[in-house]
């Protein structure tokens, strides 16, 4: 639709009170309409921006995943950037970009690229309130160096996706002991994000067992987030 459905101040109401009551934050959200209505084609796409970064705002959520999967990919087959595509993206983005800063909100870049393709997109967009959101399953499945990957993006990772496929984390392909060191090393005090299956089909005690994982991983207390 021209105008999305968290736009409505009554839905953001519901989501604040969710949130009143469990005690839990929405630390982002993702424009994931984004990979059927592409913002590089869609004309729809920086109202859709503008609205985002507004319902971002009222519900406190600091980082809006900006989604380039599916039809929205930026891709080519042979791993080249679909350079009118990309143009369009950069231009829709730093066109938002003012807006989100005064908003206090980042918008987080979501996509198969390489680091290096990231940041040529984030320069040529050249504002501090774009960034990456990183998550390190995808780049594992696209063969990119991941730990190599975070040092080189550093302070342009918004936030972290964690995900292995079907698996726990830990217990796939996602090499996370590097990974964890990267992370320490750029010093992100940022959010990772739970993109995680439920092998046991029990979503809650699946979500528990990955981040005592994570917990583990970082060398946090039990209980600390």
């Amino acid at each position: 639709a021209d105008t999305l459905e968290v736009a409505d101040p009554a839905v953001r109401q519901k989501y604040k009170d969710e949130m009143k009551e469990t005690g839990l934050v929405i630390s982002s959200f993702m424009m994931g309409l984004l990979n059927s209505n592409p913002l590089a084609s869609d004309p729809r796409g920086p109202a859709w921006l503008q609205q985002s970064i507004d319902a971002a705002k009222d519900l406190g959520a600091k980082v809006i995943l900006v989604a380039f999967f599916g039809k929205g990919s930026l891709l080519e087959e042979d791993g080249q950037l679909k350079k009118a595509d990309v143009d369009v993206v950069v231009e829709r983005v730093k066109a938002a970009a003012p807006r989100a800063q005064q908003a206090g909100v980042i918008l987080a870049l979501e996509n198969t690229l390489s680091a290096k393709q990231n940041i040529e997109i984030l320069e040529r967009i050249g504002h501090d309130s774009v960034a990456v959101y990183y998550d390190v399953g995808n780049s594992t499945r696209m063969g990119y160096d991941v730990p190599a990957e975070i040092r080189l993006l550093k302070d342009r990772v918004a936030m972290l996706h964690f995900k292995d496929g079907p698996n726990y984390l830990g217990e796939g392909v996602v090499k996370y002991d590097p990974i964890a060191a990267a992370i320490k090393d750029i010093g992100y005090q940022g959010w990772i994000v739970l993109e995680t299956s439920n092998p046991s089909k029990d979503g809650v005690a699946d979500a528990k067992r990955n981040a005592e994982f994570i917990r583990k991983l970082l060398g946090m207390s039990s209980g600390n987030s």
